[in-house]
Protein backbone atom coordinates (compact mmCIF):
# COMPACT_ATOMS: atom_id res chain seq x y z
CA UNK A 1 0.00 0.00 0.00
CA UNK A 2 1.30 3.40 -0.49
CA UNK A 3 0.85 5.20 2.70
CA UNK A 4 0.44 9.46 2.71
CA UNK A 5 0.49 11.95 5.41
CA UNK A 6 -1.88 14.93 6.13
CA UNK A 7 0.36 18.74 5.39
CA UNK A 8 -1.60 19.74 8.65
CA UNK A 9 0.38 16.54 10.46
CA UNK A 10 2.52 18.68 12.77
CA UNK A 11 6.13 19.54 13.28
CA UNK A 12 8.45 17.32 14.38
CA UNK A 13 9.19 14.55 12.32
CA UNK A 14 5.51 14.81 11.50
CA UNK A 15 4.25 11.50 13.10
CA UNK A 16 1.32 13.81 14.95
CA UNK A 17 -1.69 12.19 12.88
CA UNK A 18 -2.88 9.13 10.81
CA UNK A 19 -1.60 7.97 7.21
CA UNK A 20 -4.16 7.18 4.64
CA UNK A 21 -3.74 4.45 1.86
CA UNK A 22 -6.05 4.56 -1.02
CA UNK A 23 -7.28 0.79 -2.08
CA UNK A 24 -9.83 0.22 -5.11
CA UNK A 25 -13.12 0.34 -3.03
CA UNK A 26 -11.82 1.19 0.43
CA UNK A 27 -9.63 3.98 2.77
CA UNK A 28 -6.89 2.25 5.06
CA UNK A 29 -6.40 4.35 8.00
CA UNK A 30 -3.24 3.84 10.58
CA UNK A 31 -1.77 5.64 13.16
CA UNK A 32 1.59 7.66 12.29
CA UNK A 33 3.42 6.44 15.77
CA UNK A 34 2.64 2.97 15.37
CA UNK A 35 2.65 2.26 11.79
CA UNK A 36 3.15 -2.02 12.58
CA UNK A 37 -0.35 -2.06 14.52
CA UNK A 38 -3.41 -2.20 13.50
CA UNK A 39 -4.80 -0.91 10.31
CA UNK A 40 -8.58 0.47 9.87
CA UNK A 41 -10.07 0.19 6.56
CA UNK A 42 -13.34 1.92 5.47
CA UNK A 43 -15.66 1.90 2.53
CA UNK A 44 -14.45 5.24 0.15
CA UNK A 45 -18.05 6.50 0.04
CA UNK A 46 -18.00 6.26 3.73
CA UNK A 47 -14.52 7.81 4.59
CA UNK A 48 -15.52 10.89 2.18
CA UNK A 49 -18.34 11.21 3.75
CA UNK A 50 -16.45 11.63 7.43
CA UNK A 51 -14.18 13.77 5.89
CA UNK A 52 -17.25 16.63 4.32
CA UNK A 53 -18.03 16.43 7.63
CA UNK A 54 -15.11 17.37 9.22
CA UNK A 55 -14.92 20.55 6.69
CA UNK A 56 -18.42 21.64 7.11
CA UNK A 57 -18.30 20.86 10.91
CA UNK A 58 -14.93 21.51 12.21
CA UNK A 59 -15.95 22.26 15.86
CA UNK A 60 -17.09 18.32 15.85
CA UNK A 61 -13.69 17.47 15.37
CA UNK A 62 -11.94 17.93 18.67
CA UNK A 63 -8.71 17.70 19.30
CA UNK A 64 -6.98 15.23 21.92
Amino acid sequence: MNWRKSSYSGGGDGNTCVEIATLPTRIAVRDSKAPARATLSFPTAAFSALIDHLKDQPEDFGQV
